[in-house]
């Protein structure tokens, strides 16, 4: 049954935002930016109409005549890809949701007679962010059957090649015919058939068997940037660290040498960005070379292009070819590019940076903002001599592209840099976008409020900041909390000295 037919059943608001879950892989990100946008415009607005109507009854007609009809939540006839992304949706925003809300659209979803094993997984993650099933496993009994199978299948496979061989569903051989096994299996590698994808809905296994052949040959410090980005956002993202994980198993011969249709598309690339005239279609069409390249295949087309050394001009054109790109590119893809693209532009900016670095900057941002934040902003971050430029463009990238849950991500980077007048500028931006922190994120940035208050003694940011943080914040203040911060204050020598005791003065607890 088409999914589209139902988008009628809900009103302008809640349409806009359905229509962004039902857009594929990117439909979390895309309705984020529609909810975020429809609270500028109203702070009021509200999600209840959307879950009301998911969850309301809706016959079915059946496929045959001898089948009676049936009725069911509404949501539950929305494909599997569209209750992936709304309940990743809901995690994200599940602070502005009342929990019966959320409780009732997973009781819905639990009508459903055949959920996909996301679909499980996402449910029962949001059920213990409820409290509501605490001891229930993440994983169904058939995923814990498959694990112990292929944990057993281990055994005796420590050589070279070993996890290959028992990823590739390869059943061991007798020693008699351990040869020709080996030896089909070096051909079945050659096919792009060979590559693992893991049990999920047809709609993205096609996706995900592309991102683990395009991962394959990635180096380790891509990798490992890729897993601390998944302990770091939310245990919520545990599904991209699951669909990832099997590219850090397979470790093939590295790709020393670029292929001969790659090397073309350089060519074709190079002259495509010396060129004055403007790109047709035929000439965007050479970019999607991108999506046949391993990481270490990337960073040799990145050296060969010089795109550090690109003029600013030709950003936008060059960004709005690699954006149009489908299926999306990797994260690691990605984050080779922007970081080869656009790091060393924004380190050097001098003065404010211009609108065609601007508009490439934001556009990436908006699209993949995860490789944005650990390719850029991270770096950007831990540069100990940026300046007022670089604070004003990331600080733009806060506000425009950033959700709070990478708001939350940036934030902590700044737990691990000394910092600096332009980085107090952009902790004050993020807390002004009141990110959701919990007690224990409170509690690191208020231990590194007092670590580094001593060199901010004289600085009105530092002050402002402070100020910000007891007025916004006040209901996060615990008497420890209280009591550290009152002897920071002590140290403060500026105007607002007297304005921010009397601000921690009116923090009463309960």
């Amino acid at each position: 049954m088409d999914a589209g037919m139902f988008v009628n059943r809900f009103d302008g608001q809640s349409r806009l935002l359905v229509r962004s879950l039902l857009s594929g892989a990117s439909g979390v990100h895309r309705a984020l930016g529609v909810f975020h946008r429809q609270q500028r415009a109203n702070p009021g607005v509200s999600l209840s109409n959307l879950m009301e109507t998911l969850c309301r009854d809706e016959i079915t007609c059946p496929q045959t005549d001898a089948q009676p009809l049936t009725v069911k939540p509404l949501v539950c006839l929305f494909p599997a890809l569209f209750k992936q992304n709304l309940l990743s949706f809901m995690y994200l925003v599940h602070s502005v949701l009342p929990q019966t809300t959320v409780l009732r659209v997973l009781e819905c979803l639990s009508q459903d007679p055949h959920p996909s094993p996301w679909v499980t997984a996402l449910v029962r993650q949001l059920e213990r962010n409820l409290k509501a099933h605490n001891e229930e496993p993440l994983f169904t009994p058939l995923c814990t059957h498959r694990l112990r199978e292929l944990s057993q299948r281990f055994a005796g496979f420590s050589e070279t090649g070993g996890w290959a061989r028992c990823l590739s569903s390869q059943t061991v051989q007798p020693e008699s015919q351990s040869a020709s096994s080996l030896s089909e299996l070096g051909t079945q590698r050659k096919r792009k058939s060979s590559f693992v994808t893991l049990d999920s809905d047809g709609e993205e296994t096609g996706q995900q068997s592309k991102r683990i052949k395009m991962d394959v040959c990635g180096s380790e410090r891509v990798d490992g940037e890729e897993q601390s980005t998944d302990e770091e956002i939310s245990e919520g993202l545990e599904d991209d660290a699951a669909a990832e994980a099997p590219a850090k198993e397979l470790q093939p011969a590295p790709c020393d040498a670029l292929p001969e249709h790659i090397k073309v598309s350089v060519l074709q690339i190079k002259e495509l960005l010396e060129s004055q005239t403007e790109w047709d279609q035929n000439s965007m069409d050479v970019f999607k070379v991108l999506n046949d390249c391993d990481p270490t295949q990337v960073e040799v087309l990145c050296n060969m292009l010089s795109l550090p050394d690109l003029p600013e001009q030709t950003l936008p054109k060059l960004c709005s070819s690699v954006l149009a790109l489908s299926p999306d590119l990797s994260y690691s893809t990605a984050a080779t590019i922007i970081k080869s693209l656009l790091l060393q532009k924004v380190l050097s900016l001098s003065e404010p940076a211009s609108r065609c670095l601007v508009t490439t900057v934001t556009s990436f941002c908006s699209r993949y903002t995860r490789p944005m934040c650990h390719a850029l902003i991270g770096p950007v971050l831990e540069e100990k001599d940026i300046g007022n430029t670089q604070a004003e463009l990331l600080n733009r990238l806060i506000e425009g592209c950033l959700d709070s849950h990478y708001r939350l991500l940036v934030l902590q980077m700044t737990f691990k840099i000394t910092w600096s007048e332009a980085v107090l500028s952009i902790i004050h931006s993020l807390l002004d976008s009141k990110p959701d922190l919990n007690e224990e994120l409170f509690t690191q940035f208020t231990e590194q409020l007092v670590n580094q208050s001593p060199q901010f003694t004289k600085s009105v940011k530092f002050a402002k900041m402070m100020l910000t943080v007891l007025t916004k914040y006040s209901s996060h203040v615990t008497a420890a909390h209280k009591h550290s911060l009152s002897a920071c204050l002590m140290l403060n020598e500026t105007f607002l000295k007297k304005s921010l005791q009397a601000a921690l003065k009116r923090i009463t607890h309960t």
